[in-house]
């Protein structure tokens, strides 16, 4: 999937070497992660994206949708769970990562000492064991490391839907209790204004040098902003970039 290509992407750009051995902490939330699944009776997905290593912790919900994986832990090589994806309405799952994108991007551009504070709460379908769609609740939680602030840790936690709410996805400030919807946050942008602006003219069938005519601006500047559009969504061309992007609703 294109938008999980970014977020590796995004993930291993991070600057973890100067991270220190973290094992001690490491421990630490793999208990939380547990006792998560424990207490809430939810799937919790601890995933580390320096070493590319899940830790997957199953409480009884997971027997709803056919998962009779008991109290144990489960170490996967990867952080992505593909177990738990397959389940997931394939609508929502391609949403569920566009929204895991943005929320990187606002995390990352939080004060570090508020970074803790936020998580992302989603509705998503999956199928359950009698091989019928329902409503779960969906959260995540980055967790920085403490030295640099790169963005270390991934907790991911599924959970039945106890109650609707009107929007589909949701910023939460755990400190003050703060919502926004995500689709709102003006400071999310993968691409920026003149990015977004730009590919809209491309998807419009405009060339560069229309483009360049219509912006005042150089034709070398359009062919660099083209370039940096193309390196962000990792495609290979404009075609790829504005069908991505539409995708990921960064143009209409």
């Amino acid at each position: 999937m294109d938008t999980i290509k970014i977020l590796n992407k995004e993930f291993s750009a991070q600057d973890f070497h100067e991270m220190p051995p973290c094992a001690e902490m490491l421990d630490r939330y793999r208990l939380i992660a547990r006792n998560y699944a424990s207490m809430e009776n939810a799937i919790a997905v601890l995933s580390d994206l320096r070493s590319n290593t899940s830790y997957l912790y199953y409480g009884r919900f997971a027997q709803t949708l056919g998962m009779d994986k008991g109290n144990r832990e489960e170490i996967v090589s990867s952080i992505w769970e593909e177990e738990i994806f397959g389940l997931i309405h394939p609508d929502d799952l391609a949403e569920k990562h566009r929204q895991e994108l943005c929320f990187f991007h606002f995390v990352k551009r939080q004060p570090r000492n508020k970074r803790n504070d936020y998580y992302l709460t989603s509705k998503l379908r999956i199928r359950s064991r009698a091989n019928s769609y329902i409503p779960i609740l969906h959260r995540m939680f980055y967790i920085p490391a403490s030295v640099d602030g790169s963005l270390w840790l991934a907790l991911c936690l599924y959970s039945p839907l106890l109650f609707d709410f009107q929007a589909q996805c949701l910023i939460v400030d755990s400190s003050d209790g703060q919502m926004a919807e995500l689709a709102k946050q003006s400071d999310i942008q993968i691409l920026s204004a003149r990015e977004r602006q730009i590919l809209r003219l491309i998807d419009r069938g405009l060339r560069s040098k229309e483009i360049a005519q219509m912006l005042s601006i150089s034709i070398h500047t359009v062919s660099r902003h083209r370039q940096e559009i193309l390196a962000r969504l990792q495609v290979k061309n404009s075609i790829e970039a504005c069908r991505l992007a539409k995708e990921m609703k960064l143009i209409q």
